[in-house]
């Protein structure tokens, strides 16, 4: 029997990332494309366990949301949980223009993974990356990829192929995270 979840995404380029990640550990993913509330928190951990209660409700369905935050040291943790609206409103460029005179460019790049299916409590996967801000953008991926820099390269996210990052992101950690327990609970 294959194992299947049910990703709750409008983002394709999570979607791609979800399924790409998750295939290494024979996990199917169906991507539902589904506008469900989201509450507005400090943690992407509430966030996440909120909006997967929620999908699972509408849906019915084993169902896995994500949230990400890109959390920058000397900014207090800004844009942290609201990193979507930010880059919305203010992009790369707003960040940069923030940072501009700043040295200490320390910043993590947070993934929350929410799981619930109607049988099962509902659970969530962290996954954090460390890392620096850039001095300009590099690279021409999406969202914050193109001025963050993890701690082990001297390449942006967007400098990397979509494989490396898969390997690396702080997404991956947390559907590793993920991936490793729902094997176990669907094999136990």
């Amino acid at each position: 029997m294959q194992k299947k979840v049910f990703f709750i995404t409008s983002n394709p380029n999570k979607a791609r990332e979800c399924k790409n990640i998750l295939s290494f550990f024979s996990i199917y993913v169906e991507i539902i494309k589904l506008q469900i509330s989201e509450i507005q928190s400090d943690t992407l951990e509430e966030i996440a366990r909120f909006s997967s209660l929620e999908a699972v409700r509408i849906c019915k369905k084993p169902v896995l949301v994500e949230d990400s935050g890109l959390f920058i040291n000397i900014l207090n943790g800004f844009p942290g949980p609201y990193s979507s609206y930010i880059q919305n409103k203010i992009g790369n460029y707003g960040i940069l223009k923030l940072m501009k005179g700043i040295k200490n460019r320390r910043a993590i790049f947070k993934s929350v993974i929410g799981f619930c299916s109607p049988k099962k409590l509902n659970q969530v996967f962290v996954g954090e990356v460390h890392g620096s801000i850039s001095y300009e953008e590099r690279g021409k991926e999406w969202a914050f990829d193109p001025i963050f820099i993890p701690d082990f390269s001297d390449k942006t996210y967007a400098q990397m192929s979509a494989e490396k990052k898969n390997e690396i992101s702080h997404r991956r950690r947390a559907l590793e995270k993920f991936a490793i327990w729902f094997n176990k609970e669907q094999n136990g």
